[in-house]
């Protein structure tokens, strides 16, 4: 257990609230900042990280639930150990070991995080981080389709925090 892989926020507990400011609901510059993400034990021969944060309880009157995504990100480099708060927008201006990270669009087919709105809460939101054997060359548009069709194959370790909200 020790060595686990391992995906955790200091601001959310696993199977716990999401915090306002991480949402459309927040006030002022206190909303939808991307929340902080940490990991732990990245498998051996990682050479690099991809991120899905995704709203597992989006209904479609139309069919099937389908997964939401409120955020992608990919590229991240093994030796990178968080994202640190609000840095979704901002990997340009932070540059360093932060900047080859690539976001991608999320379900409002925007860039970066977009915090959820949602007409009643309680919905489950699952962030997964992959730990791949390779870089992904995903083109301008990265969407979670396109990465979670990338990473057949090159997964060498799956770490999930679970909130509501």
């Amino acid at each position: 257990m020790a060595d686990e892989f391992r995906l955790v926020s200091p601001d959310i507990d696993n199977e716990g609230r999401l915090p306002r400011k991480y949402t459309g609901e927040g006030q002022g510059a206190k909303k939808n900042l991307s929340p902080p993400v940490e990991w732990y034990n990245v498998p051996e021969g990682t050479k690099s990280l991809a991120l899905i944060v995704q709203d597992l309880d989006i209904s479609d009157p139309d069919g099937p639930n389908v997964p939401w995504p409120h955020w992608v990100v990919v590229n991240i480099p093994p030796h990178v150990k968080r994202l640190p708060e609000g840095f979704s927008g901002n990997e340009e201006e932070m540059g360093g070991e932060y900047a080859g990270i690539k976001e991608g669009v999320n379900g409002w087919k925007t860039p970066g995080w977009r915090g959820p709105v949602l007409p009643k809460h309680g919905h489950r939101f699952e962030f997964k981080l992959y730990a791949l054997d390779d870089e992904l060359h995903l083109g301008n548009k990265v969407t979670k389709e396109k990465l979670e069709e990338a990473v057949q194959g090159h997964v060498l370790g799956e770490a999930i925090l679970m909130c509501k909200f």
